[in-house]
């Protein structure tokens, strides 16, 4: 297996962070300490903060119901998201979005499946009329492609040449579906159908990743083509907290194509630093979240 890119050590504590973060948000469901429901990242983590680099403050996000990751690599501000997902002061939204509903300036996220391509891509006909270079960008999974929405929206995306990424995070399973159960066909066939630039990326090298994409997000950028990118990538953990049929053969074979693993492997001496700070970040957040009264217009 190839030594992976140089990695700065910014990016190795953001994957860490949102690693540590979502590992401690399933501790606090575990005990009792979080209503609700809530979807981790959890192997997932080098998409959000690969493409962080590649985006600018006035860029538009479009995140879902597995979006911690995106908020954290957008924003790194684990304090004001926990505050969120528990309804306790300082949330982001002020306790009422909980997990999967978020809005901060140009970032939203919704639980709905398929809800956000379309909003994304009025927001990209806008920028294209007025952002002066500034794109959106909307996270999907591969069950969402069993929604009308995301073919009307790449089929307009398409036609108006909009500068709209859309980012598949292929885990191959939808909820508890595998994809072979679910998907006939694949993503860039469905790109390929409407005319759409493509991008298939099968690594978790951050930077590599970056090289690749740099040039394909520059052209969206000056408006001559939308973009999917599509992840093949890993879900370790559960749909949820705890919904997941998978096999323990089959997850350690996932376990196996863990980002983690090959870069604690790469970056020995890097990896236990960044991942100290990671943890201590976290620690402290949830120490101080957990003081907190519950927000005003929250649920808890």
């Amino acid at each position: 297996m190839p030594v992976l890119n140089r990695l700065e050590h910014r990016d190795l504590y953001l994957l860490l962070l949102i690693r540590r973060f979502e590992q401690e948000l399933l501790r606090l469901f575990s005990n009792g300490l979080i209503d609700g429901t809530t979807h981790t990242c959890l192997g997932q983590e080098y998409v959000p903060v690969a493409l962080s680099a590649l985006l600018g403050p006035d860029d538009y996000v479009f995140s879902n119901h597995r979006g911690h990751g995106h908020y954290l690599a957008r924003f790194d501000d684990p304090a004001s998201l926990l505050a969120e997902i528990m309804g306790r002061a300082g949330a982001v939204c002020g306790g009422v979005g909980g997990s999967q509903h978020i809005h901060r300036g140009t970032y939203f996220s919704s639980g709905v499946q398929g809800e956000s391509l379309p909003v994304a891509l009025g927001a990209a006909l806008h920028l294209k009329r007025h952002g002066g270079g500034s794109l959106a960008l909307a996270y999907i999974g591969d069950g969402t492609f069993g929604q009308g929405t995301v073919y009307e929206a790449l089929n307009m995306a398409a036609l108006w040449g909009a500068p709209l990424v859309v980012v598949v995070e292929n885990n191959h399973i939808a909820q508890t579906t595998p994809i072979d159960r679910h998907l006939s066909g694949t993503i860039a066939g469905r790109a390929a159908a409407f005319g759409l630039a493509f991008h298939r990326i099968t690594t978790c090298d951050v930077p590599a990743i970056r090289a690749g994409l740099e040039p394909l997000v520059r052209r969206v950028r000056g408006r001559e083509e939308p973009l999917v990118v599509e992840f093949d990538t890993v879900r370790l953990g559960p749909h949820s907290k705890g919904d997941d049929p998978r096999g323990d053969d089959e997850l350690a074979r996932l376990r196996s194509r863990d980002w983690c693993t090959r870069y604690e492997e790469d970056y020995p001496d890097q990896f236990g630093e960044a991942d100290a700070e990671a943890c201590a970040a976290v620690d402290a957040v949830v120490a101080d979240v957990l003081t907190r009264s519950p927000a005003p217009g929250g649920a808890v």
